[in-house]
């Protein structure tokens, strides 16, 4: 952003940013923080306030609230009464907290707010996103046959159709629990199905001669946990190894969905999965899908999923009916160069490629900046908001609060 563009946006009244996060008694606040000072200071270059602020300390009283900002030359947090955030940006880490009375009554003041923008108000949960992207013909394309998984039957209808399958935690992360399932065909002891058990960088075989036993075993596997079952997808490879490709689907100043980026992940050796975690490794997309498809057909393919990541997270948004801001999204080329689309995270990760961590930053701010407009048309509309407000907002911005 240019010097004349920044100097425009500061000679107006700042606009403020508050990141969402959980507190809790080992430390001051949870997420990366390094993710929560990197656009700190991405929002400084673009005239906009960033802060940090927590549920435990969630207090929205008339004209301020209570945030961290960082002290770059001591390295700390300072707590401090600050301007009403126009946007909140919820980057709660865990479901578990995301799903504590208390944290649930944060989020709905924040999403009530008259004067307040909020968005990404919850992870997603698996078979809800299957549900909205099979509600439009558009998006249907895209997406391998999911259910929910009750039973050993359940299973067997699947595999009439396809052999081998995924099996994934609903609210499961970063592959964690993911399971395959193969079926076994040829002369006996041959017979029967496979399953595949990721544990870390490593899988886990064993075999059984019917789906009776498999199911028997996955029973105690699972527990109480919520399954959805996936028809598996034949990957391209590179040197015999799976990949896909991460896309990072982001709003933009003017509020429409546009790809930050799109990174590709490498299955491990003997994983399962391409999630890093689990022993796959980051890598270039164009690399990767011109060792399938040739020159040509690696821009094709990268345009066309491009094109695909905004067409699924508009039906997202619009079948979730929640405000959406960012998604990132698992998506599969197979060996015919078809598009399937795995997985969306309403929380995404950083990623480490540098050219879409810059972008990632900027979008942020940027959709930040303009729902803040909304959010000033708002306030000067509202019959409670008046001139001393605002100038009660510049008084309390550097007074500080004593932190725990």
């Amino acid at each position: 952003m240019d010097a004349t563009a920044i100097n425009l946006h500061r000679k107006r009244k700042r606009p403020t940013l508050a990141i969402l996060t959980y507190a809790d008694e080992k430390r001051i606040f949870r997420g990366n923080q390094k993710n929560f000072i990197d656009l700190i200071e991405t929002g400084e270059q673009w005239g906009v306030r960033v802060y940090v602020m927590t549920t435990s300390d969630f207090k929205l009283n008339g004209t301020h609230a209570i945030g961290y900002k960082y002290h770059a030359p001591s390295r700390t947090w300072k707590k401090r009464l600050l301007p009403l955030p126009d946007v909140v940006y919820n980057r709660i880490p865990y479901r578990k907290f995301e799903l504590l009375p208390e944290v649930q009554q944060v989020i709905q003041t924040c999403i009530r707010h008259g004067q307040i923008h909020f968005f990404n108000p919850s992870f997603f949960n698996k078979w809800a996103l299957f549900e909205w992207l099979n509600k439009s013909k558009e998006s249907r394309p895209f997406i391998p046959a999911t259910r929910r998984l009750h039973s050993g039957d359940d299973l067997e209808k699947l595999f009439r159709s396809h052999p081998f399958l995924y099996l994934k935690p609903i609210r499961g992360k970063a592959g964690k629990g993911i399971m395959k399932v193969s079926r076994l065909v040829g002369k006996a002891p041959y017979n029967g199905y496979e399953l595949s058990i990721q544990d870390k960088t490593k899988s886990h075989i064993s075999r059984y001669p019917n789906v009776n036993k498999l199911w028997s075993h996955l029973q105690e596997i699972i527990g109480s946990k919520e399954y959805i079952i996936q028809q598996g997808i034949t990957l391209s490879t590179y040197k015999q190894r799976p990949f896909d490709l991460r896309v990072l689907v982001q709003k933009n100043q003017k509020g429409a969905w546009s790809v930050a980026g799109i990174g590709a992940r490498l299955a491990g050796k003997l994983s399962i999965t391409t999630h890093v975690p689990r022993g796959g490794s980051i890598d270039d997309p164009s690399k990767l899908l011109t060792a399938s498809f040739g020159q040509d057909g690696s821009k094709k393919m990268i345009a066309k999923a491009k094109k695909t990541a905004i067409l699924l997270a508009r039906q997202i948004e619009k079948a979730s009916g929640q405000t959406l801001g960012e998604m990132s999204m698992d998506v599969g080329v197979d060996t015919d160069g078809e598009l399937w689309f795995f997985e969306a995270n309403s929380k995404p990760m950083k990623f480490d490629e540098p050219p879409i961590r810059k972008k990632s930053l900027e979008n942020l701010i940027r959709y930040s900046l303009h729902l803040s407009k909304s959010a000033a048309v708002r306030t000067a509309a509202s019959p409670h908001t008046s001139s001393s407000n605002k100038s009660g907002q510049d008084s309390i911005a550097n007074q500080s609060i004593t932190g725990r």
